[in-house]
């Protein structure tokens, strides 16, 4: 029999507004998700994540709804008074930033410290963001362009040193969720793979990470202590691409690291 869908509370969040507003214009257009998938180039399961408050979803998500169940533009305009362009709870130094990622058909990323932003748990997210519910909804809106179908989510390749699955953000809960979400982000468009402790490799003064556009334009953004610093020009892209395939000869292949991970969730974070 199945379940009955999760119940929402609108005034709880902006999300639990608009997953509870696509679910209704689904319902009244009587269309199933299935129904509606059928229809635009989303998935079934984003479609039911986005009902039930569990993912962001890009602006087009919500045009395509609205085309599909006739809706005269009710979702694209709940969408833009929820999340605006998405940049809202962004600092300003890095608002263009997700407009690149957007774009890119490849990224490139290191991470020494903490789990990549479009990989994070919202709970995860939450800690390092001190709970702002803005700054985590920005960040977790990000993450749509992971799960798009049209066009392709753009291919990311991860790397992070072994120290990471070891530091403590949040507590045992909510590090065994945040790896398991970096194991099951795995697929034929996106790599994780740690960079096992002690390996020597050239990036240990911080994180880096580049974007390589459909045009092939390429450009970097590199977070500092102040502020994040976006690059383009070709000497400082060389150089961060160097470092990058410098580290990554030293990564594990991405089975042996979907098997330290797993490793680590069972002997450090058992709850």
């Amino acid at each position: 029999m199945p379940q009955p869908p999760k119940r929402l509370t609108p005034s709880n969040s902006a999300l639990d507004l608009f997953g509870s507003e696509v679910r209704r214009y689904r319902v009244l257009a009587n269309h199933s998700i299935k129904q509606l998938a059928d229809k635009i180039p989303y998935s079934p399961s984003f479609i039911g994540a986005v009902e039930r408050a569990e993912s962001h979803c890009e602006r087009n998500f919500a045009e395509h709804c609205d085309a599909a169940l006739d809706t005269k533009e009710a979702l694209a305009h709940l969408h833009d008074g929820l999340f605006g362009d998405k940049k809202d709870g962004f600092p300003e130094w890095f608002r263009k930033w997700p407009g690149v990622e957007e774009d890119a058909g490849t990224l490139k990323v290191y991470e020494p410290i903490v789990i990549y932003g479009l990989l994070q748990t919202e709970d995860y997210a939450s800690i390092l963001l001190f709970g702002d519910r803005e700054a985590i909804d920005a960040r977790l809106a990000r993450q749509a362009i992971l799960t798009r179908t049209n066009p392709m989510p753009p291919r990311l390749i991860y790397l992070l040193p072994e120290t990471v699955l070891w530091n403590d953000v949040g507590g045992r809960e909510v590090m065994r969720a945040q790896l398991k979400r970096l194991v099951e982000a795995v697929g034929p468009r996106l790599s994780v793979q740690v960079v096992p402790n002690g390996a020597v490799h050239p990036a240990n003064q911080g994180a880096f990470n580049f974007a390589t556009l459909p045009g092939g334009e390429e450009i970097a953004y590199v977070p500092t202590a102040a502020r994040g610093i976006m690059m383009d020009a070709r000497e400082d892209i060389s150089r961060l691409k160097d470092k990058f395939d410098a580290i990554w000869t030293q990564a594990l292949p991405v089975n042996l690291s979907i098997d330290l991970i797993n490793r680590t969730i069972d002997e450090r974070w058992k709850t």
